[in-house]
């Protein structure tokens, strides 16, 4: 039997990295398992190396985000040991784009029509033109314009893309209420469409207004819903389960089969933007095994949500995905890990830069579990509903608000004991403690993310994960692009559109494998 041909060399480079991620995690498992809240009731702080102690218990909040970024920090002096561990995970996580830009929060989008705004935060806006815009490439590349939007929640892309950009799309989203509110968005749209004189002016406070050509109007082709869940073992043309809850949102007929009643074997791209969970894997392996899928592209979240074991359902696992990772020892991650894969490390940054008082709610949070479980030792990480503005409140406030939410009365348990004060008194090293943890967070995303572009690799297929969201605003802004055709044209384009864009602006991580054989 002759000898399997050598991988590609992009394909040997992530194999690579994602063996090296392994390895470190593994060293800091410790801490990429740690939850913060147990920082007091286990001790969380004498775990960390003494000279690391030192070194972080007179830190300053800048330079600890200077210790997040890479610069080190306004007169830090680190062990290196610890430097050596945040060049380690910088070198490894995938590139996240500048954060660059202003600190403020995203403006009104000019470059969206007005209507097209309507109901949808700066940041879903910033995050759908962006997208939206790629979805148009790949369409000009593939010959393809039909879109499937799949976990399209209120439509707001699916929206961009029928009514901004002219495509035909399906949005299919799994509560109906959520459909049935988009159908609503859709109508109202056109009615306001079918009046004169709707204006493309820019909204919002001066510092977001901005002397810009216009956006082109907007066509009358408006999205088809559907009510319906995805069934990640089924074929693509019948992958739809009924809606939750069921007889909720628009009829969940089947267009997938033929997508929008034209004739069977049409192409269609599939986008699921932020898509929770196990739903991002299961769009990748749609896409793999489904020759009528052109393209997809999946901006995942809620990584902890992923599947990691079997389901008594039998549905394959949201990790790992490929062969390459599946087989490495130590793949593993913990729950903690993933839910921490979650968090915005450049917020966080940016509120240590500020010394924000937002800063002590993590060790709020630790105190009042030490609390609880002296209270009860039987309830261990209950879960508390966020108290609201807790950086504005004093610790007895908080915390007599965040009791009765675990069923404890207040009054039964001492909130300004000396032991209290001495723990809030650490709320340096607390914030300390959760830096460091929020290292390893862009690591373990890089893992998930690369199991998945491993996963198409090994099938042949073009991939690419693209920075496509500005990170400060959008933490979840690594989008996997994939088709069966060549990519080079579809990234080439994406730093002209973001040189022109209002928000800052993208870098790619290209690198593609051999063409897959044709269907």
């Amino acid at each position: 039997m002759a000898a399997a041909p050598p991988p590609e060399p992009a394909l040997r480079r992530e194999q690579q990295r994602a063996a090296d991620i392994i390895r470190l995690l593994s060293l800091y498992r410790p801490l990429l398992d740690a939850y913060v809240i147990d920082f007091f009731t286990e001790g969380l702080w004498a775990q960390l190396p003494p000279p690391w102690q030192a070194a972080l218990a007179t830190a300053t909040p800048p330079q600890l985000a200077g210790l997040l970024g890479g610069h080190g920090g306004p007169g830090a002096t680190w062990p290196l040991s610890l430097l050596a561990f945040a060049a380690a995970t910088r070198a490894l996580a995938f590139p996240r784009g500048r954060p660059g830009g202003s600190p403020h929060p995203p403006c009104q989008s000019a470059r969206l029509h007005p209507l097209l705004r309507r109901h949808v935060k700066p940041k879903k806006q910033h995050e759908i033109r962006r997208l939206g815009k790629l979805l148009q490439r790949l369409s000009q590349a593939t010959g393809c314009d039909r879109v499937v939007d799949v976990g399209a929640g209120q439509g707001h892309l699916s929206r961009f893309l029928a009514f901004g950009l002219g495509l035909s799309v399906t949005a299919v989203e799994g509560d109906g209420r959520l459909a049935s509110m988009a159908e609503r968005f859709d109508q109202e749209l056109l009615r306001e469409l079918g009046k004169t004189g709707v204006p493309p002016g820019n909204e919002g406070p001066p510092r977001c207004r901005q002397n810009r050509t216009p956006p082109p109007p907007l066509t009358p082709q408006r999205p088809h819903h559907v009510a319906g869940r995805l069934d990640p073992g089924a074929p693509w043309g019948e992958f739809l389960l009924p809606p939750d809850p069921p007889g909720s949102g628009p009829a969940a007929q089947n267009p997938l089969s033929d997508p929008g009643g034209s004739e069977g074997g049409s192409r269609v791209l599939v986008t699921g933007l932020h898509a929770c969970g196990d739903l991002s894997p299961a769009l990748l392996r749609h896409f793999a095994r489904s020759p009528s899928v052109a393209a997809v592209t999946s901006a995942g979240c809620c990584y902890m949500k992923l599947s990691t074991a079997p389901t008594p359902l039998g549905y394959p696992l949201g990790y790992p995905l490929s062969t390459w990772v599946a087989g490495l020892p130590g793949h593993q991650l913990s729950y903690r890990a993933r839910e921490g894969a979650c968090h915005a490390l450049e917020e966080y940054a940016g509120r240590l830069d500020g010394e924000s008082g937002c800063l002590r709610a993590h060790c709020y949070r630790a105190v009042l579990e030490t609390l609880i479980r002296a209270a009860d030792p039987s309830k261990k990480r209950p879960g508390v509903q966020t108290v609201k503005k807790s950086h504005t409140l004093t610790f007895p406030q908080y915390a007599r608000l965040g009791l009765p939410r675990v069923g404890l009365d207040p009054a039964t348990v001492p909130l300004d004991s000396e032991a209290v004060g001495a723990m809030l008194e650490q709320q340096h090293k607390v914030v300390a403690f959760f830096s460091l943890t929020l290292l390893l967070a862009p690591l373990v995303e890089t893992l998930i993310l690369l199991d998945r572009l491993l996963y198409l690799r090994e099938q042949g297929f073009q991939c690419a994960l693209v920075p496509l969201f500005n990170p400060r605003f959008s933490p979840r802004n690594l989008v996997l692009v994939a088709a069966r055709t060549p990519l080079s044209t579809v990234l080439s384009g994406l730093d002209e559109d973001s040189s022109e864009d209002e928000d800052t602006g993208v870098a790619e991580l290209r690198g593609e494998g051999p063409s897959p054989p044709k269907p």
